[in-house]
């Protein structure tokens, strides 16, 4: 008996040194990725001065979903806080106490909405410059003139921390915690097409969609988000759009109500994206058509 009971102990203490040797690797890869450091040369991007650019930028910072997670007067929040994954926190936007609007220049807007690094160039955590990164230079310019315009609000949030259990599932590739480590910082500016109501144009401004839909906007499983958050739905021909017509699909975004009279889930931000013009939910719509129908996905 006491030789069995020494061996469940020899390999109780195995494994729960494999453990602590795995979590340690954990630390140490993740630890060495968010402090990773990016030179990058940051291009020259007009900021333009005037009421109707500012209002232009506050019609992106909206539809693009800024509030949502800097919260509505753009001071910062706490939006995600979990024992197992930890607590992420939205930055102060304002140039109030705490905020970071009053020391940010002009190159510091760009490295953080197109390229996602603070202006030490370190990353930045759940920032989704993946998706600001295709923004025109004329558009970007319009957005940082609001972000320099709004109010100061004095709010010092909390500091991120990032947990065993999020590590992990970022390391796994389950979702992207440095969205900056999706950018090429070095390639060529993407070729934006000219605004319109047109499928290509609406390619454009669907890519904030991407973030929950997926890449092919196939929905499925959201990347990240809690167990209790629904599948995004699938955008494709295939998906429940099918039977919907354009005025349907404006309508929904403009009420949050589909046409069965079913409403969207919270997590769907249709109150942001509902704020697009006619025109420019027109392009997403023929954008949205032009997919090949693809499954849900699943995974």
């Amino acid at each position: 008996m006491g030789k069995i009971l020494k061996w469940i102990g020899i390999v109780l203490g195995a494994i729960i040194g494999l453990i602590v040797v795995a979590l340690v690797v954990v630390f140490v890869v993740s630890g060495s990725r968010m402090n990773k450091t990016y030179d990058i040369a940051v291009e020259s991007v007009s900021v333009p001065t005037g009421a109707e650019s500012t209002a232009q930028g506050e019609h992106l910072a909206v539809t693009r979903g800024c509030p949502d997670c800097h919260g509505e007067n753009l001071a910062g929040q706490v939006f995600l806080e979990d024992p197992a994954l930890g607590r992420i926190v939205a930055t102060n936007l304002t140039a109030g106490t705490g905020g970071v609007g009053g020391s940010y220049s002009n190159e510091d807007w760009v490295r953080a909405l197109r390229h996602g690094v603070n202006p030490t160039g370190k990353p930045l955590l759940f920032m989704p410059s993946q998706e600001f990164y295709y923004l025109t230079d004329n558009d970007l310019g319009a957005l940082i003139a609001y972000m320099k315009s709004i109010p100061p609000v004095d709010n010092e949030t909390p500091t991120n921390s990032v947990a065993v259990v999020a590590r992990v599932m970022w390391l796994a590739g389950v979702f992207d915690l440095l969205p900056a480590e999706l950018i090429d910082h070095e390639g060529p500016r993407p070729q934006a097409p000219a605004v319109g109501v047109t499928a290509e144009y609406g390619e454009y401004l669907a890519v904030g969609c991407v973030g929950c839909h997926g890449a092919d906007l196939s929905g499925g499983p959201v990347p990240g988000a809690p167990p209790d958050w629904p599948p995004a739905a699938n955008l494709t021909p295939a998906g429940h759009l099918a039977n919907w017509s354009e005025d349907e699909f404006l309508s929904a975004l403009r009420t949050g109500v589909k046409p069965n009279g079913e409403e969207f889930d919270e997590t769907m931000p249709f109150a942001a994206v509902g704020q697009m013009t006619d025109d420019e939910l027109k392009a997403v719509w023929l954008y949205l058509q032009s997919l090949p129908a693809k499954e849900t996905t699943t995974k």
